[in-house]
């Protein structure tokens, strides 16, 4: 198949899947709070609406720097669906491009002069300090596969088993990681009610839209990325059911839980990467 073709397909099927996914997620937790919940295209819906509506600037926004955040935004999640599973090269450079993310969401909510949306780029570097430490799930992955590169930790697995089954605390690591990216994770502080909806809060019309595409790409990524490391060669139909398991267990962890304070936040994704590292070294040695 032509690269460029491969690419598109690629993207589209990411925007897609992760727009039903986010809308499933939402689905399954109205029900499991007693309420009927919008339908599960709802997300993808929206996500359409906005590139029909007009776009707004407020005067407060730092102008063009607040448009071309969007851009990179988008352009950030299209490299990790180039690097991930269209040509499944590097596992390091998909955590650089979450790293990026970070910087991006602190220069939405910066680049807007909303105070919502500069809280919420505090927020998102206080964050980080939580969600770097969960990145040495990358060193767990090496010392046991011995590589870096996505299609080498395939083969690894399909020689030896799922490294789900021999270094388990690291897979719960990363799975706290994609905890922390749902919209209504306990963890998601970023976009908490009590900053309305965080460094997204003045993005209106076409530069919503872009957003929106980025966080449905991204979530389909990173469900991607723990399916293939931690199970590794999958068909495309095991795939979707292992999306949509990981999807309906993040959505119950986030119906019966409350959105912790940023403080309580760091704390606790701090402690479990702790344990993760600690308990999969010994487990490595034994």
């Amino acid at each position: 198949m032509n690269l460029m073709l491969n690419i598109l397909l690629n993207v589209f099927i990411a925007f897609f899947i992760g727009s039903i996914l986010i809308g499933l997620q939402r689905k399954i937790m109205a029900r499991i709070q007693g309420r009927p919940g919008p339908p599960v295209i709802q997300h993808l819906l929206h996500t359409l609406k906005f590139f029909i509506k007009e776009s707004a600037f407020p005067k407060t926004a730092a102008m063009p720097f607040y448009v071309a955040i969007t851009a990179m935004l988008f352009v950030i999640w299209v490299a990790a669906v180039i690097d991930g599973p269209v040509t499944e090269g590097s596992l390091l450079l998909i955590f650089a491009i979450y790293t990026i993310q970070k910087i991006g969401e602190h220069n939405a909510g910066s680049s807007s002069g909303s105070p919502y949306g500069k809280m919420s780029c505090v927020r998102a570097v206080y964050s980080a300090a939580a969600e770097v430490p969960l990145f040495a799930v990358l060193i767990i992955i090496y010392l046991k596969a011995g590589t870096m590169n996505i299609s080498s930790i395939v083969n690894y697995q399909s020689i030896h088993g799922p490294l789900l089954f021999t270094i388990p605390l690291a897979a719960i690591m990363f799975f706290v990681l994609i905890l922390s990216k749902s919209q209504y994770s306990p963890f998601a502080i970023t976009k908490g009610k009590d900053i309305v909806s965080g460094y997204e809060t003045e993005h209106f019309g076409l530069l919503r839209g872009y957003l929106m595409i980025s966080e449905s790409i991204a979530w389909y990524m990173l469900l991607w990325v723990f399916l293939t490391v931690f199970l590794g060669p999958l068909s495309l139909p095991v795939y979707l059911i292992g999306m949509i398991v990981l999807s309906a267990i993040v959505a119950f962890i986030n119906a019966v839980t409350p959105i912790l304070n940023p403080n309580h936040s760091v704390m606790m994704q701090v402690s479990f990467a702790f344990i993760g590292i600690a308990g999969s070294i010994v487990l490595l040695m034994i």
